[in-house]
């Protein structure tokens, strides 16, 4: 069975590198390519064209950040996540920047890391909630939802969401289980999982239910969804 994600790693730290692969690689994820500057990742990516770059930032030579520039300029939508121990506001606002789609920090449980890995693949972003104050502070506009003052934010859902986030999002709201709504949109369970993990950490929700809450006032759906059966 072809692996469901293949991953160029880069990352300058022998045993570090090692130790990722092979977690990857127990995940059923495939490593078509490993990199250990930022010169060498440019290349291999375009020798590669991999479907997530997983991206170390202290490398030698071009860096991470400017590898990351490069690689989205010839490649706008390749996603590439970030796994760094640094967490600079200065540095989160260069790899925004430059087109990252998710950031972590080394330390990461293995299973979120596969999960974050997942999740930008289908094209949502992913942010550590440990730099998720950093991140805000960079960009002063990004709202912090919760349900406690969801009702005073101007941004709209379709800003923060992707279109199959905010169906995903309805159906939620409308009592819908993960099986059934991977049914209804004819997609795996686990893409399921992945876009509903990537719902709750972007609108700042601890569960489905404050996303369903969050949604009817936002006027997705309408409230009385919520009493179906």
């Amino acid at each position: 069975m072809k692996p469901s994600l293949r991953i160029l790693l880069v990352e300058d730290d022998e045993l570090f590198r090692l130790g990722l692969r092979m977690r990857l690689q127990q995940a059923g994820l495939e490593v078509v390519g490993e990199a250990v500057d930022g010169e060498t990742a440019v290349e291999l990516t375009n020798c590669y064209l991999p479907d997530v770059v997983l991206l170390d930032v202290g490398l030698p030579g071009l860096g991470g950040v400017e590898a990351c520039r490069q690689i989205k300029q010839q490649h706008p939508e390749l996603p590439i996540l970030v796994l760094t121990s640094h967490s600079q506001k200065s540095l989160i606002e260069r790899l925004i920047a430059a087109g990252a789609q998710g950031y972590c920090l080394k330390g990461i449980e293995a299973e979120v890391l596969i999960l974050a890995l997942r999740s930008v693949a289908t094209g949502a972003s992913w942010w550590d909630q440990a730099v998720t104050a950093e991140i805000r502070a960079v960009f002063g506009d990004i709202p912090t939802l919760t349900s406690s003052n969801s009702s005073k934010i101007s941004v709209p859902l379709a800003n923060l969401l992707t279109s199959r986030e905010q169906e995903i999002l309805a159906l939620i709201a409308a009592g819908k289980t993960n099986q059934e709504i991977a049914e209804l949109l004819h997609i795996a369970l686990g893409t399921v999982r992945v876009h509903v993990h990537a719902i709750l950490q972007k609108l700042e929700v601890r569960d489905r239910t404050q996303a369903a809450i969050l949604a009817i006032q936002r006027g997705l759906v309408a409230a009385d969804l919520l009493l179906r059966e």
